[in-house]
């Protein structure tokens, strides 16, 4: 929700948009939504693309978003969430799945040199410097902060090194819940270096 929902401006209703099914259906489990998954069109940039939507009315649930930090509007204005540390990195695993990338290659400066990075988007400053800092408190990893040239995105990203620490807390609870496509490109960029998730998924 803090990546790709929305809370609507009634106090009532949200709302959730991602090209992943498996993103909108992990919701649904979670919340035991009912609503039915609608498909929409946008064109960004000239290029149409097609997402899966759900929206659902639910007072209690936008009442508790709203007080660990979730405002309507929020993409700009989002800053630190009241996540218990205990329950940080599952929220960082959803924060991966909706505004995260990880990308690898072989750097041709080096041969037989592979690297790879875990980054974390957001349009609100507030709330990637406090994903860095919550990051650096629980891990003792620092990472690095950018802007993207357009001025409109923070980047907070983590080099090999730094990314197998984040990585090896993000996935070590059995029973998680997480986006396959993304858990599947980690895994074949880590088989390269000899080098795997935990076990316990």
């Amino acid at each position: 929700m803090a990546s790709d929902g929305n809370l609507s401006s009634d106090g009532r209703h949200l709302a959730f948009v991602s090209k992943d099914l498996e993103q909108v259906e992990h919701l649904r489990q979670c919340f035991d939504i009912t609503a039915n998954v609608s498909k929409t069109r946008q064109v960004i940039l000239g290029t149409e693309r097609f997402y899966y939507r759900l929206q659902w009315g639910d007072i209690r649930l936008y009442a508790f978003l709203l007080d660990i930090g979730l405002t309507p509007k929020k993409s700009l204005t989002l800053g630190s969430l009241k996540i218990p540390d205990e329950f940080f990195f599952d929220f960082l695993r959803g924060s991966f799945d909706g505004d995260g990338c990880f990308y690898s290659y072989f750097d041709p400066r080096w041969k037989n040199s592979f690297m790879f990075y875990l980054d974390f988007v957001s349009a609100s400053e507030r709330h990637a410097l406090w994903l860095r800092s919550t990051i650096e408190r629980l891990l003792g990893i620092q990472g690095h902060m950018t802007r993207n040239r357009a001025g409109t995105f923070f980047h907070v990203r983590y080099a090999k090194k730094d990314s197998l620490g984040i990585l090896a807390v993000l996935y070590e609870k059995q029973s998680t819940l997480f986006l396959s496509r993304k858990k599947l490109k980690i895994e074949t960029a880590l088989r390269i270096v000899g080098k795997s998730l935990p076990q316990g998924i």
